[in-house]
């Protein structure tokens, strides 16, 4: 089946407020998890994760560091204007560049309030750094079908990484109705976090702790790092009827070569992703590999959200696929490979890297929903009914569960 007859209403159930996790627990691993094998569900902590994974296994973290995204300016009539910054401006080659830029950046941006801002109107605010007090301007440059581009500059050394830490505040996601709380600048980010960028949190990782890391490491489990910066489209709510006519968010992906031969090393070890965002991107790189043996892939090019299902008259073997990205990036002199990935993972998706997934429980009719049922089949129903009826906690901040297929 071609994932882009599904009707979306088949992807729906009823998840009750009191369900959703509108605050973390204080212990990071003593959510809930439920572990899915072979038809079977089982109800367990998830500090007691590792008996759960076998020797040897694989898992792959997204690093990705959620950014202080949320801006609020304060006109001279007192209104209030919310700039949430989405993504760079397309002059810059990936976001780590423009989260380095210093004095002046442009960046594509929702905004709050848009009707009382004027094209070209600058706004400014005060801010505190360690070198005294510096202003951070903002000038509306142009309006965008779903978004607007702005102007971001400060006179002083700082990078743009470091103005959004000082001036802007954690976004947490839309259906976590209340103000933003100062624990969440640290539960709001995973502990191996490190490379900034994103503006939602890759909310399988906030489970993890140093103690389920040495056991892991008890068990010779290897952990093994990309990064893909989760964007505000990963919210994005399916509204049309069908999911062809359904436009699949865009997100940088960026993994090192090292990351690449480690992967290519240990293939047929069990690989089990750590988060949806993880899982897009280890199998975005089976589709460049694809790509790439069928000659259509080059250094603009990006994995499109129906290459998986377009192109499998070039399915080749995982080992086959990542020996050429390897290939690829070696012509290149490239010791990084960084692009977009547009993957849509829905029902008729077989996964080519991938053999379990840690994950959340997720919105109904959501894109995260459909690659959960993807991978398991329609025993999602099953899954998130059993979570329903033993109190788990639903979304973001909820509890966990350890998936194999």
């Amino acid at each position: 089946m071609h994932p882009k007859i599904l009707s979306i209403k088949d992807f729906t159930y009823h998840l009750p407020d009191e369900k959703i996790a509108f605050h973390p627990l204080t212990e990071r691993d003593s959510s809930k998890l439920l572990v899915y094998k072979d038809g079977k569900i089982k109800t367990d902590i998830f500090r007691n994760l590792a008996n759960y994974i076998t020797e040897d296994s694989i898992l792959v973290f997204n690093n990705t560091k959620v950014v202080e995204a949320r801006l609020f300016f304060q006109k001279d009539t007192g209104g209030v204007i919310e700039i949430f910054c989405l993504e760079p401006h397309e002059q810059y080659p990936d976001i780590t560049t423009a989260m380095l830029q210093k004095e002046k950046v442009l960046w594509q941006c929702l905004v709050g309030g848009a009707s009382k801002w004027k094209p070209g109107q600058v706004l400014g605010k005060n801010i505190r750094s360690g070198n005294g007090e510096i202003v951070l301007k903002a000038k509306y440059i142009e309006k965008r079908t779903n978004s607007f581009i702005i102007e971001l500059s400060w006179k002083n050394d700082l990078s743009f990484a470091e103005v959004l830490h000082l001036a802007g505040a954690i976004p947490l996601p839309p259906y976590i109705k209340r103000s933003v709380e100062e624990s969440d600048k640290k539960r709001y980010q995973t502990v191996y976090a490190n490379t900034e960028g994103s503006v939602a949190a890759p909310t399988a990782g906030l489970h993890f702790t140093e103690k389920i890391f040495h056991e892991l490491d008890n068990l010779h489990v290897v952990r093994e790092y990309v990064t893909l910066h989760v964007g505000a489209g990963t919210f994005k709510p399916v509204k049309s009827e069908v999911i062809q006519d359904h436009t699949m968010h865009a997100e940088w992906i960026d993994v090192s070569k090292r990351f690449l031969e480690n992967l290519l090393h240990d293939i047929e070890e069990p690989i089990i992703a750590v988060g949806t965002t993880s899982l897009r991107t280890i199998e975005s790189l089976y589709w460049i590999g694809v790509s790439l043996k069928l000659g259509v892939w080059s250094s603009e090019s990006r994995v499109n959200q129906w290459t998986p299902y377009e192109n499998v008259s070039g399915d080749i073997s995982p080992q086959e696929a990542l020996t050429l990205v390897l290939n690829w990036m070696e012509n290149k002199k490239l010791e990084k490979l960084i692009t977009k990935t547009q993957i849509m993972i829905a029902p008729g998706y077989k996964p080519r890297i991938a053999k379990g997934l840690i994950t959340n429980f997720h919105q109904p009719q959501s894109t995260l929903l459909l690659l959960v049922a993807a991978l398991i089949g329609n025993d999602w129903r099953k899954v998130y009914d059993y979570a329903l009826q033993n109190n788990f906690r639903f979304l973001s901040y909820g509890d966990g569960s350890l998936l194999f297929f």
